[in-house]
């Protein structure tokens, strides 16, 4: 997972859409080191895209918009099952082969959970 990824995680975990997001931080006025401005809304949109490389200098500010502390937006414990995870991964076979044996609420509970984390990838996660 990509730093620009686990922002968009935890956008969608705070109910933050991307635009209240990059207005938020252009609040801060965080400065490039390179051109000594701050990014626009749209560049700080790029960066949630995955389209720019995400610089260095704002973690912080992207961090105080979130709540979270810098070291947070690093850690990547979180892994979307994308078909790569799904192929590869003994939990998620784990998983196909106990459903069999799942009593119908907790499969309900466990959609509404599934379709939740499909949306926050294909809103953002993920998009080119």
């Amino acid at each position: 997972m990509e730093v620009w990824e686990k922002v968009n995680y935890l956008l969608d975990e705070n109910k933050i859409t991307k635009q209240e997001f990059a207005q938020k931080l252009v609040a801060l006025e965080p400065k490039l080191k390179r051109t000594g401005e701050s990014p626009s809304s749209q560049t700080i949109l790029g960066y949630l895209y995955g389209k720019r490389e995400l610089k260095v200098e704002l973690i912080p500010y992207i961090a105080e918009v979130l709540g979270v502390d810098e070291q947070e937006l690093f850690r990547f414990d979180i892994e979307y099952a994308t078909e790569y995870n799904l192929r590869y991964s003994k939990d998620a076979r784990e998983i196909l082969d106990l459903l069999q044996y799942t009593p119908k609420p907790m499969l309900e509970h466990i959609k509404t959970v599934m379709r939740k984390f499909k949306k926050s990838y294909e809103e953002g996660v993920r998009e080119l």
